[in-house]
This record gives C-alpha cells, sequence and structure tokens, in this order.
C-alpha cells in the first residue's frame, strides 16, 4: 500500500507537468494559426484594393483553409470567383456555405442569393430561377424578382414577367406600369401572328388602361385595326395617341396621313399634324404632311423648304432636290444617289442607352435589353 502511494504522489506533479506542456503547445499553435489567418486575409484585402484578383484568390483561399469556419471569407472568396467568371468555383463555395449546420439564417439567405447570382452570370437560367424563387419572404425578395424579370424577359415568358412586375408594383419598389404594357403588348403580337386577333385586341386595351401615357399600345392598336380594314376607329386611336403621348407623334404620321386619305379627313389631319410640327418639328411629321398636301394639289415641296428654315436638315434638303429641275440635269441622278447614300445614318433611330442604331424603331433596345430607350426622333434631329 505505502509502496503504491509513493508512486501515485510522484505521478501527480509529473502528469500535471506533462499537461502544461502539452497545452502551451496547443496554445502556441492556436496564436500561430490566428496571427495567420489575419495575416492572409489582410494580404488578400490588399491585392483587391490594387486589382490583383488572382493574388487575392490566393490568399483569401489560405485563409479559408487556416480558418474553414469563418463564412465572410467564403462570400469574399465566392464573389471572386465570380467576378473572374470562375463560376463553378463560385458555386461550389456557395453550396458548401449552404450545407453547413452551423450557419446563421441571415448567412443562408446570404448564400442562397449569391448562388443565384451565380448561376445567373453563368447563364443557367433554369437554376437560377430555382435558387430565385427560394428569396420569398426573405430581405432579398425584391432583388430577387427584379433578376427573375430579367430571366423572364430574355427568355421571352411575357406572361411570367407580368406577374412578377406586378408584385414588384404592388411592393412600391418602383412603377411598372409601363414595363407591363410592353409584355401585354409582346402577348399580343404573338397572338396577331396566330390569328387570334380578338385576344390581341383585348390585351392592347387592357395595356391602354393600364398605363394610359404609354405610346405602344395605341400604335399597336391602330396597326390592328388598320389591318382589319377598321379605319374609322384607327383614325381615331391615332389621335387619342397625339393627346396621351404627343411625343410620339411622329412614329404614326406617316399611317395618319394615310388613314385620314381612306377616311376622307384630310384637312382634319392636317391641321392636327401642322399643330404638332409648330409644337416639335419633325421630319415624319413634315413627310406626313407633305403628303397630304400633295394629294390635295398644294404644293408639297415647300414643305421641305419651310423645315429647312427651322431646321439645317439634310434629308429634307435631298428630298427637295429630288423633284428639283437642275440646271445640268443630266447630272441629277449621280448627285441624288450621292445625297442619298448620306442621308442614310442620319434617318436612323439610336438608342440613348447604349448607342445601338436601327433603321427601324424599337420598344427594347436589341443591343442593351433597355426598355422605351429609343427616342421617336431620327439621328439628324438628335
Amino acid at each position: 500500500m505505502d509502496f503504491d502511494f509513493v508512486w501515485i504522489l510522484l505521478g501527480l506533479p509529473l502528469a500535471f507537468m506533462m499537461g502544461w506542456v502539452a497545452s502551451r503547445f496547443d496554445l502556441r499553435q492556436l496564436r500561430v494559426e490566428n496571427r495567420r489567418a489575419p495575416k492572409a486575409y489582410f494580404k488578400g484585402l490588399n491585392f483587391l484594393l490594387n486589382e490583383q484578383q488572382d493574388q487575392a484568390i490566393d490568399a483569401f483561399i489560405e485563409a479559408v483553409q487556416n480558418d474553414p469556419d469563418t463564412s465572410e471569407l467564403h462570400f469574399a472568396l465566392g464573389n471572386l470567383f465570380r467576378r473572374r467568371g470562375e463560376y463553378d468555383r463560385a458555386v461550389r463555395v456557395h453550396e458548401h456555405l449552404l450545407s453547413r449546420g452551423d450557419l446563421t439564417a441571415a448567412d443562408r439567405t446570404r448564400a442562397q442569393h449569391a448562388l443565384a447570382l451565380d448561376f445567373l452570370k453563368a447563364g443557367l437560367l433554369d437554376r437560377a430561377e430555382d435558387a430565385l424563387r427560394k428569396l420569398d419572404k426573405t430581405p432579398f425578395e425584391n432583388q430577387a424578382r427584379l433578376a427573375l424579370l430579367s430571366i423572364y424577359e430574355r427568355s421571352r415568358e411575357w406572361p411570367q414577367a407580368a406577374e412578377v412586375a406586378r408584385k414588384l408594383e404592388a411592393s412600391g419598389e418602383a412603377s411598372f406600369s409601363g414595363r407591363l404594357a410592353h409584355y401585354l403588348c409582346e402577348q399580343a403580337a404573338t397572338f396577331t401572328a396566330s390569328g387570334d386577333l380578338g385576344s390581341a385586341q383585348r390585351l392592347l386595351e387592357q395595356a391602354i388602361a393600364d398605363a394610359p401615357p404609354s405610346a405602344r399600345p395605341r400604335i399597336q392598336l391602330a396597326s390592328l385595326q388598320r389591318s382589319q380594314g377598321h379605319h374609322d376607329a384607327a383614325l381615331a386611336t391615332m389621335v387619342d395617341l397625339m393627346q396621351a403621348a404627343p411625343a410620339a407623334t411622329p412614329l404614326v404620321a406617316i399611317a395618319l396621313a394615310e388613314t385620314a386619305q381612306v377616311c376622307g379627313r384630310t384637312q382634319q389631319v392636317l391641321g392636327l399634324l401642322h399643330a404638332s410640327y409648330e409644337q416639335m418639328p419633325s421630319l415624319d411629321v413634315m413627310e406626313a404632311i407633305v403628303r397630304l398636301e400633295g394629294a390635295a394639289g398644294i404644293d408639297a415641296r415647300a414643305g421641305y423648304i419651310r423645315h429647312l428654315e427651322r431646321e439645317p436638315s439634310l434629308i429634307a434638303a435631298a428630298r427637295w432636290i429630288a423633284g428639283e429641275k437642275l440646271e445640268h440635269d443630266q447630272f441629277h441622278p449621280l448627285v441624288q444617289r450621292a445625297l442619298d447614300h448620306a442621308v442614310k445614318p442620319l434617318s436612323r433611330y439610336r438608342c440613348a442607352a447604349c448607342g445601338f442604331e436601327a433603321k427601324d424603331h424599337f420598344w427594347q433596345c436589341p443591343g442593351c435589353q433597355a426598355w422605351d430607350s429609343y427616342p421617336p426622333q431620327r439621328v439628324e434631329e438628335l
């Protein structure tokens, strides 16, 4: 008994000493790792501020390896991968975050949003849509809806886009009535192409009711009415457009003049076109006036001179010269061809958002996808 008790007394200090040495070793390792992690983090931050993304990624990877439980480092790393276009690596980082059981609810929502952005940037629209729909009733709800709106526009799923736009309108995020009118017009165009003119007209009338200042529904409705031979109704629609959206008058001026001739209401429409031209001189309105005055036996080409007195226009000059008798008339075709070639670029429409030019007026720019970015004026008038 005495022998065993002595050994126990001797062993206790030894065990205490070994435990103390082991704890000191662990503390030293912990201090080294803690010093290494912030150092790697700040190194990565420095590289990021200097726009050295490759070195920043390497530093953040080192920091994550030293402290794999730090969610902020994972978010930083995932965002860097996305910015560099390495979407598969960004997806893996954010999916790893979502798989962690210790993640807070706020960080889980944030990771879900980041994952949806990864899919969206990668062009995986179906997976992005699924990820975005999981953000309903979260702080990222409206951001997710805006991203969904972009997806549905790109895939031309207009009914779904209209549904999301109505939710955004109801949330007070911004006014989406104009965008909703475009979606209804796009659906109406699909019905028109398939021959369902009744459904197309109902959608256009709904778009006019939902967005009274919007020009497109009335323009499209007037075109539909003209195609059906309802010229009086088309004329009334275009006259209504001139009152509701006067800036869009140049887009219907020629059609308005043609319809007025069919309906026998040339003088009435001439008065409206002159009033519009006085408020905002326009090449298209001037051309419509010239057509109606020429049909009424008035010197139509004088309209081009009136426009040149107000605006220095190469287009108006070329059209006036086209009907003029020159001293050396044998050279007239050559001069006219040169002028017509010179005015072609000036008669285009230009997107105010990205500068994309087109022969026809677009409601959504083919270049930057912006809505209502094409002014109704030609390039020469801008």
